[in-house]
């Protein structure tokens, strides 16, 4: 049977004992997959998470995107798994939050749609589903967001096989691994 503890852990552990010349390679391959994307596709709205820890760095990406004039939405984790949606408008602008995360300071609430969303997780499967730290913000959030492209984004160790799903799962269009994008 599947085991969601054992696997957060086992990725957390992979993630953290990565070498930091093969994260830093593999952070600029998928922050330019999703820039490629990006020029493809024209989004105006983007939400995507702050890295934290050893999660894939996807601050260039944002640059790059605040740099084009698109529309950066940040989440700040609240109590009771609730997410409240920032407009970015500096990398030098981030307030600490709860759980080692940081977000946009200044607090200004974004309410509109997207057109893209930036997911972190722990581990993806090849149809977009995930599994995240397990307190189900992204779930919680994601299930409200009907339109927008949603992308994953991790390292090619932690696309495994298959994920058990569960009714509130959202899957995601595409997985980014800094290799061939899946879904």
């Amino acid at each position: 049977m599947f085991n969601k503890p054992i696997l957060r852990q086992e990725m957390l552990a992979a993630r953290a004992a990565m070498p930091a010349a093969e994260k830093n390679l593999l952070d600029q391959a998928i922050c330019q997959q999703l820039w490629t994307w990006t020029l493809e596709h024209e989004p105006k709205v983007v939400h995507t998470y702050l890295p934290m820890g050893d999660e894939v760095d996807v601050r260039p990406f944002i640059q790059q995107a605040l740099q084009a004039g698109i529309t950066i939405v940040a989440p700040k984790s609240l109590k009771g798994r609730q997410l409240e949606n920032l407009i970015l408008r500096s990398l030098d602008e981030l307030e600490p939050g709860i759980f080692g995360t940081s977000h946009p300071a200044g607090g200004q609430v974004y309410t509109g749609a997207y057109d893209l969303f930036v997911v972190p997780g722990l581990a993806f499967d090849a149809l977009g589903n995930r599994v995240g730290y397990g307190a189900g913000y992204y779930d919680k959030f994601l299930l409200t967001q009907s339109k927008g492209y949603k992308v994953g984004v991790c390292y090619p160790f932690q696309m495994v096989s298959a994920l058990p799903t569960e009714p509130h799962d959202v899957p995601l269009d595409a997985v980014c691994c800094g290799q061939a994008a899946t879904v």
